[in-house]
C-alpha cells in the first residue's frame, strides 16, 4: 500500500488524481493539501471528488501530513514548489512534481534535493505525450534543416502560462536533436514585416480558448510534403494515471531524479 498526499488538492489536476487514487486498492490517500486561507480546510476531501467521505480532511499543515506519507504529488503554482520540495526533503518522502513553468532556480533545487529523496519531475505525465517527445527527437534527427519546424499548442482559456510546459519540453527536445539553442533559434509568435523565414528557425505558437485540455502539434514542413506529430488530450485522466504511476515508481526508491520516459520505460 502506497500512501500519497496531494498538494493542490482542489485544483483540476488535484481532484482528478485524488479521484483516481481513491479507486486504486494499492493507494491510500493520507493528505489533501491546500492554502491555509481556503474556507474548505478541515472538510473531508471525499465530497469534493464526488464520493462519500474517505476519512482524509483538507489541510494546510504539510509537515504534519508528510509524517505519514510515502509520496507527495505536487501540481500547484510554481511559486509553491520550493516550499513543498523543502517539506518533502525534511520528511524524507518521495516527490512527484508536474507543475509547469518552473524557474531555473527551482529546477536547480529539485536536482539538489534528488540526492536525498526520489523525485519524478515532468511537465507532462501522460504516456502519449512522452512517446511524442521520443518521436519528435527521432524526426528532428532524421530530417535536415530543409524541413522547417513549427510547433502549435492549444489550451483552455484559464491556462496562465504560455508556452505550455509540454510545448517547452518539445522545443528543448527538437532543439537538442538539431544542435540548436532555444534562446537564439526559437521564435514565439510572429507579427509585422518579419521577412522570409530563416533556415533553422523554430516557431512556437500558443492558442487559448474554451475548455481544451491540451493539444500539441509539431510540424516539419518540407518542399512538396509535411509531417505532423500530434497529441490531443480529451481529459486529464491520462495525466493523473501517469502521476500515480510515477508515485508507485519512486515509492520504494531512496533517491534520484527521474523523468517520465524512465517511469514508463520509453527509450
Amino acid at each position: 500500500m502506497i500512501r500519497i498526499a496531494m498538494a493542490g488538492a482542489l485544483g483540476r489536476m488535484g481532484r482528478t488524481i485524488l479521484g483516481m487514487a481513491a479507486k486504486d486498492k494499492n493507494i491510500r490517500i493520507t493528505g489533501a493539501l491546500e492554502q491555509a486561507d481556503r474556507s474548505e480546510i478541515g472538510a473531508d476531501i471525499g465530497p469534493f471528488l464526488g464520493s462519500a467521505p474517505i476519512g482524509t480532511a483538507l489541510s494546510s499543515d504539510i509537515q504534519r501530513v508528510l509524517q505519514e506519507t510515502d509520496v507527495l504529488i505536487d501540481f500547484t503554482h510554481f511559486s509553491a514548489t520550493a516550499g513543498n520540495l523543502a517539506a518533502a526533503v525534511r520528511a524524507g518522502t518521495g516527490y512527484v512534481v508536474g507543475t509547469t513553468a518552473l524557474p531555473e532556480g527551482v529546477l536547480k533545487k529539485i536536482k539538489a534535493a534528488s540526492k536525498k529523496i526520489p523525485i519524478v519531475q515532468s511537465p507532462n505525465m501522460s504516456i502519449g505525450v512522452n512517446l511524442l517527445f521520443r518521436l519528435a527527437e527521432i524526426a528532428a534527427q532524421a530530417l535536415d534543416e530543409s524541413y522547417d519546424m513549427e510547433l502549435m499548442e492549444i489550451h483552455h482559456r484559464n491556462k496562465k502560462d504560455a508556452p505550455s510546459g509540454t510545448a517547452m519540453k518539445l522545443l528543448e527536445v527538437v532543439a537538442a536533436a538539431r544542435g540548436k539553442n532555444i534562446k537564439k533559434d526559437a521564435v514565439f509568435g510572429r507579427e509585422g514585416d518579419v521577412g522570409a523565414r530563416p533556415r533553422g528557425e523554430i516557431g512556437s505558437f500558443a492558442l487559448r480558448g474554451g475548455d481544451v485540455v491540451g493539444d500539441h502539434t509539431l510540424y516539419f514542413f518540407g518542399d512538396g510534403e509535411r509531417i505532423e506529430l500530434t497529441h490531443k488530450a480529451s481529459s486529464r485522466d491520462a495525466f493523473a494515471k501517469g502521476a500515480l504511476t510515477a508515485a508507485k515508481f519512486i515509492a520504494k526508491r531512496k533517491s534520484g531524479l527521474y523523468d517520465m520516459s524512465q517511469v514508463l520505460g520509453i527509450v
